[in-house]
């Protein structure tokens, strides 16, 4: 994933040190009920597409840019499935940063899903009944979103 102008300016300023980060990540569904994945290009892993809120930007919004950026889909964000902190995670460049996700449940309005930048090797819909192998937290999501009770989740 290209790192965001911002984030480099600040670690020209902090180096290495721990970064606290707003982020963000979509559960996609079709109009069929598949979901939305992307298959990352640094890792190889599916995931729920995902990408960082920019200084000032509201994280719907930033939502909406980065799902269509990276797979040529435009979505409604509907709801906010849940909040949690990943991280710290360390970086091969030995960049520290921990995220502040909040996660949404969106909707296919537009577009047809395809690789549309470098961040991933592929992007498709799944059944949610044959997802390729997920991380837990992604998983969860996923699953949370499709019997969605409009109650937002909270890790504690």
């Amino acid at each position: 994933m290209p790192t965001p102008d911002f984030v480099l300016a600040l670690r020209r300023k902090i180096g290495h040190d721990p970064l606290w980060l707003p982020g963000v990540g979509g559960v996609v569904f079709d109009g069929e009920g598949r979901v939305l994945l992307g298959q990352r290009a640094d890792t190889g892993a599916w995931t729920i597409i995902t990408g960082m809120v920019e200084p000032g930007e509201e994280p719907a919004v930033a939502l909406r840019r980065e799902i269509e950026e990276e797979t040529g889909v435009v979505v409604e964000v509907e709801d906010l499935l849940a909040t949690g902190v990943v991280g710290p995670v360390t970086f091969p460049n030995g960049d520290v940063c921990t995220f502040l996700n909040l996660d949404f449940r969106c909707r296919w309005v537009s577009g047809t899903a395809r690789v549309n930048d470098d961040e991933s090797l592929d992007v498709r819909w799944f059944p949610v009944d044959d997802l390729p192998e997920l991380n837990a937290r992604h998983l969860a999501l996923v699953q949370g979103a499709g019997t969605f009770d409009g109650v937002t989740r909270f890790v504690s």
